[in-house]
């Protein structure tokens, strides 16, 4: 079944639909979790997303999560391993309708992709005209890909490492201050 690509305005909503689905994740991970991130669109203001909650788990050992997975399972998460990136354990759930709801992405604490996630959330917070380039990007993907997922995702791939870049070096200069 081909997945609907939605891109919709930004819900204020979307902030305490993670703080309630975090606490049950850090509760399912237990002792291991350093800290529970709100990532991706959701959690930059003011511009398009695809409705799904993403959460960044930042773990002591990454081995301990997949421990876990029974209980992360119980919440409703199918457990999809690293699916594509090394050291990553990657989660996804649907609501009873079928509709992509969370995104769990847990890394080790300290690792890049950590940082990579948090720069490129605070950098886009920050500078508001990146922020609209990159929503109006994903609204033009999303019309051009409406059931194409692959497409909307490789339509944003050059941007994204863009923006990696400019939030790297952000976030270089923000603690040389």
């Amino acid at each position: 079944m081909a997945r609907r690509v939605e891109v919709v305005p930004h819900n204020p909503n979307w902030c305490s639909a993670f703080e309630n689905e975090s606490k049950q994740i850090a509760a399912a991970l237990g002792d291991n979790v350093v800290a529970v991130h709100h990532i991706g669109s959701t959690a930059i203001p003011n511009i398009h997303a695809k409705p799904i909650i993403d959460m960044l788990v930042e773990v002591r050992e990454i081995a301990k999560v997949d421990e876990r997975d029974a209980a992360l399972q119980t919440l409703g998460y199918e457990v999809m391993g690293e699916f594509g990136i090394l050291g990553r354990r990657f989660f996804r759930k649907d609501n009873e309708a079928g509709i992509r709801t969370h995104h769990i992405h847990a890394f080790e604490v300290n690792s890049a992709q950590v940082e990579r996630h948090l720069a490129f959330r605070d950098y886009m917070r920050i500078h508001a005209e990146d922020a609209q380039q990159y929503s109006e990007l994903k609204q033009e993907l999303a019309k051009k890909y409406p059931t194409g997922i692959e497409g909307y995702m490789d339509g944003k791939d050059g941007f994204i490492k863009e923006m990696d870049k400019k939030a790297a070096e952000w976030r270089t200069s923000q603690r040389g201050m």
